[in-house]
């Protein structure tokens, strides 16, 4: 019965379907409710009002957007509603005992939810869906303690006995593992470490109060692992069966501080760690929580675990209030970090499946690269390497003239570059007059061809120009490859040809014994003028992409268009 009437209510049209799990899916207590309330609504608005648009699913943007702040970093605009440490270390003072609350306020995770951690243990206990399942449970079980008149504050080992019945895993099993988990994730806000530990040095009187399953105990021990100084009972809801929301967990903390101290509590929830305590009597500092603040500017449309990593991560650091970046920097922490994470990532994991034994970051764009490579795999065998463009043309002429030509004459054409400019841009000045152009005549798709013709003409003097560079290349690049018989030259894009010309001069002209393959993080896409430059490369493996290419995301081959500026 209860089958046939989900399929009735719920599969029978798929725009109600997807409205429905929307709003229903990870939901737990009053929101769970509310959402069969809402598939009873949808169903109603179907046959009775004549919502036939119900019948199709509601389609999704293809694409995220968010609207950014302009004019200021998003650290800049949230220190407008902020007080530096100084000025709260200087307001904490005037009071005999301060409360603080502990998560989102002295400890952070490196999650946009708490719940996130839920997935590593998932990972641990080998279970799938752990996380909904753990949530449903905690649910269940404090349902099952307010039925017995215990009230809805429960501990952790309540919890996991209700696990193990519904699991089976066993309960200290997992206490013991959730407990790993959050020692290992929890660390200190940067802001409050620096309050607590002036206002320790001043010798003030500090307490936490925490509406938390997790035992005072352990808390207190994270909080001094983390370094906190000077924090001395920790009032736990589960603990004492009553918590912040009902004012309870105030009144037993105050009852336990001198009569008549003045006392101030510091949280980031409005609701349980303000109001509530100010109708306690207690005064209050509102501490705003950090992911909250960020909700609206940051990417929800990533993978779980690494989305809810990355705003975490990001969050904590623009907001928690330390300090104020630029929008440059933020730009650069917030967008290209994660691309350099990820980049980094990606070429680790090649050659470790590669046989990779020496990492070439290619200058300039590889500088950043390489430091951040070194900091998270060190010991690898890296090497900061200089190559140009304009260096790679001029030692490839003799293998690939249709490119020297290309670059250094047909890419300049018609854009007010003069005869002598080019030619002493290819440092052979002692070509001018030749082909009948003078020095200043501009460089036009009409005489390119001719002063082609001209150096062509004397293409053998041309190439001996270069052949006290090639022979500095080589010195420099055989004692780079020395003893190494595979290496990767890493590059930023867009064609490739910054490492597949190294891998050609290697091979072909110095004849050194090391293979090199070309990395990159994306390829020429089909709104560049050449998209097809380097396909043949990509598909023999000659060369790697990262981001895109034709084979692989080609949703962001297709979006990606260096003539808006996405570069």
């Amino acid at each position: 019965m209860r089958l046939k009437l989900y399929q009735w209510l719920v599969n029978r049209h798929a725009g109600i379907r997807s409205r429905y799990h929307r709003y229903h899916d990870g939901a737990v207590g009053a929101p769970r409710f509310l959402s069969w309330l809402y598939l009873f609504w949808l169903n109603f608005c179907y046959y009775f009002l004549g919502c036939r648009f119900l019948d199709k699913e509601k389609e999704a943007a293809a694409y995220e957007e968010k609207k950014l702040p302009i004019g200021c970093s998003e650290s800049e605009l949230q220190m407008r509603e902020r007080q530096s440490v100084d000025q709260v270390v200087e307001r904490l003072l005037a009071y005999d005992v301060i409360s603080f609350d502990i998560f989102d306020t002295l400890l952070f995770r490196p999650f946009s939810e708490p719940s996130d951690v839920f997935y590593f243990m998932g990972d641990v206990f080998e279970v799938m869906d752990l996380k909904r399942i753990r949530m449903e449970q905690e649910e269940e079980a404090r349902a099952i303690h307010a039925g017995a008149g215990g009230g809805r504050e429960i501990s952790l080992r309540d919890i996991w006995k209700q696990m193990e019945r519904a699991v089976g895993i066993p309960a200290e099993k997992g206490m013991e593992t959730e407990l790993a988990l959050e020692r290992r994730f929890c660390y200190a806000n940067p802001f409050m470490l620096q309050v607590v530990n002036r206002l320790y040095d001043k010798g003030k009187k500090m307490i936490a109060v925490s509406d938390m399953y997790l035992p005072g105990t352990f808390l207190g021990k994270l909080l001094t692992e983390n370094g906190y100084k000077g924090i001395g009972e920790v009032y736990v809801s589960c603990e004492y069966g009553c918590g912040k929301g009902d004012g309870g967990l105030f009144r037993i903390a105050m009852s336990a501080q001198p009569e008549g101290a003045g006392i101030i509590h510091v949280g980031d929830n409005p609701a349980s760690d303000i109001k509530m305590a100010e109708r306690y009597g207690l005064h209050t500092m509102y501490y705003p929580n950090v992911n909250r603040k960020a909700h609206c500017y940051r990417a929800y449309d990533m993978s779980p675990v690494i989305g809810g990593a990355y705003r975490g991560i990001v969050d904590a650091h623009l907001y928690s209030g330390l300090e104020t970046f630029s929008p440059e920097y933020e730009y650069g922490y917030v967008y290209g970090g994660l691309f350099v994470v990820g980049y980094c990532a990606f070429i680790h994991d090649y050659c470790r499946n590669h046989h990779i034994e020496k990492l070439l970051f290619l200058s300039r764009d590889g500088d950043i690269l390489k430091q951040a490579y070194d900091l998270l795999y060190p010991g690898s065998d890296t090497e900061y390497v200089y190559w140009s463009r304009k260096a790679a043309v001029k030692l490839a002429a003799c293998f690939d003239r249709y490119d020297y030509f290309r670059r250094f004459l047909f890419h300049k054409q018609n854009r007010n570059f003069t005869v002598r400019e080019v030619l002493d841009a290819m440092e052979i000045g002692f070509l001018e007059g030749t082909a009948g152009l003078g020095p200043e005549e501009v460089l036009t798709e009409k005489n390119a061809p001719l002063l082609r013709q001209a150096i062509e003409a004397e293409w053998e003097q041309v190439l001996r120009v270069y052949e006290e560079q090639d022979c500095a290349a080589k010195r420099y690049y055989g004692k780079v490859l020395e003893g190494v018989g595979k290496a990767a030259a890493v590059d930023i894009g867009w064609a490739g040809s910054g490492a597949m010309t190294l891998r050609q001069l290697v091979s072909r002209k110095w004849k050194l014994p090391c293979e090199v393959v070309g990395m990159i993080a994306g390829t020429n896409t089909i709104h560049n003028a050449e998209p097809d430059a380097s396909e043949s490369f990509l598909q023999s493996g000659k060369l790697v992409a990262y981001l895109y290419s034709q084979s692989h995301n080609r949703d962001l081959l297709k979006k990606h268009d260096p003539n808006k500026d996405y570069n």
